[in-house]
């Protein structure tokens, strides 16, 4: 292998008829480059997505009450029910290896009137009515000031944290927020922080127009007593919030008469159902972009195997002279072997190479012109390139193999007398 005449012996085989090593290292070179780019593209759409997710808890569900489609000890169907705050503390106390419950409150929504109002200048936003572990289902920056804590909580404070989109349509530039007051339908509350969403895309501008507030001032200020409009469920982490809610709908039914097998009484939203829905979506990708790629080199090795028995057809006098002078079928064998090889590696490092690059000028297109909806950072793990380089030292050894046992075949006295 570290043989420089055998190496000389190589270069001069493949340099021999250049156009025809081209086309044949160009199977394998397209292959490896198809291969690299769908998982990028892949690994794109799916990084596009997570970020989706990015700006809540995964392992979270939302649950809301609705009508209660079956009649039960003697109460009919058709009737509506309403959380307490009581039943907060029932799932949290009847239900384990729950991480937080936050009850919430909600004023305005899509397409809402203007509830929001400062000075000369109204807005329509999402109100929420909030305890402070909301913050960590639904992740923010606090780019001013601070998040409402359990002080705001226990003393019913009038205070509120705005979104930046928010802040930039009630506020002139360079204006002081903290302090200031905006009022929400009617009643005078205290900025006292500014969120960043973590959010990426169009959802994020719609995400930072949303203002929190406590949640015992939210039902002081706007009589919601002790009612509670939905509530945000996270599970600990090693324990999927889908294998809980059964429980804690059974909770809720339990509590308000409800039938053991009305499904439709109770509104949910599992988060982790649908991320992990996306998970198995995006598993079947890599799968699919595998074989397209793996499928698209095998026909380049198939390409490389074929020149390479033309090769040997050709050299059968060179062959033949070879063993004559004493050459074992070991030392024919490696040089038909390692052109195989050489030739499969250095087409499939280029394709590597190009691969790469179309990746870093991809992202360098997304970086210049910002992000774009559901494809972000398209990437190849350094994983995928090793296993790639396996892939061509196994081809390469396989797609010269026939070709290396059909010249130590060849017999010498056969071989001299070839034209």
């Amino acid at each position: 292998m570290f043989s420089r005449d055998r190496w000389n012996e190589i270069l001069e085989a493949l340099t021999s008829n250049m156009f025809r090593t081209i086309l044949t290292a160009f199977g394998v070179f397209w292959g490896i480059f198809i291969l690299i780019v769908l998982l990028a593209a892949g690994k794109g759409l799916e990084n596009g997505v997570k970020l989706d997710f990015s700006g809540r808890a995964t392992n979270t569900m939302n649950m809301w009450a609705q009508t209660i489609s079956k009649p039960y000890k003697g109460l009919p169907k058709g009737r509506r029910f309403t959380y307490k705050i009581d039943d907060v503390e029932a799932i949290k106390d009847k239900v384990p290896n729950l991480k937080i419950v936050s009850p919430r409150n909600q004023l305005g929504g899509w397409g809402g009137a203007n509830n929001v109002v400062r000075g000369l200048k109204t807005g329509a936003y999402n109100v929420y009515g909030d305890y402070p572990e909301v913050i960590q289902q639904q992740p923010m920056d606090i780019t001013q000031g601070r998040f409402i804590n359990y002080n705001d909580i226990n003393k019913k404070r009038k205070v509120a944290v705005i979104g930046l989109s928010v802040a930039k349509e009630l506020y002139a530039k360079g204006e002081e927020i903290l302090g200031s007051y905006v009022k929400i339908s009617g009643v005078n509350f205290s900025v006292i922080g500014v969120y960043k969403t973590k959010q990426t895309g169009g959802d994020a501008e719609e995400g930072q127009k949303q203002i929190f507030v406590p949640f015992t001032a939210f039902s002081q200020a706007f009589n919601r007593g002790d009612r509670v409009g939905w509530m945000m469920i996270t599970a600990e982490d090693n324990v999927p919030i889908t294998d809980l809610k059964e429980q804690i709908f059974d909770v809720v039914r339990q509590r308000h008469t409800i039938h053991p097998d009305d499904k439709r009484a109770i509104g949910h939203w599992d988060v982790y159902e649908e991320y992990s829905k996306i998970e198995g979506l995006f598993t079947a990708l890599r799968l699919v972009a595998y074989v397209v790629g793996i499928l698209v080199l095998l026909s380049g090795i198939i390409g490389i195997s074929n020149i390479m028995l033309i090769v040997v057809k050709e050299r059968t006098k060179e062959i033949g002279i070879r063993r004559a002078l004493g050459a074992s079928p070991w030392s024919i064998r490696g040089q038909i072997l390692l052109e195989s090889i050489f030739l499969t590696i250095l087409s499939g490092m280029v394709g590597i190479i190009f691969g790469s690059l179309t990746i870093y000028g991809l992202n360098a297109l997304l970086d210049a012109n910002g992000p774009v909806d559901m494809f972000a950072n398209p990437s190849v793990d350094l994983t995928v390139i090793l296993i790639a380089l396996t892939i061509l030292i196994i081809s390469g050894l396989l797609a010269g193999f026939i070709p290396a046992q059909n010249a130590i075949r060849v017999k010498p006295v056969d071989a001299l007398r070839t034209e």
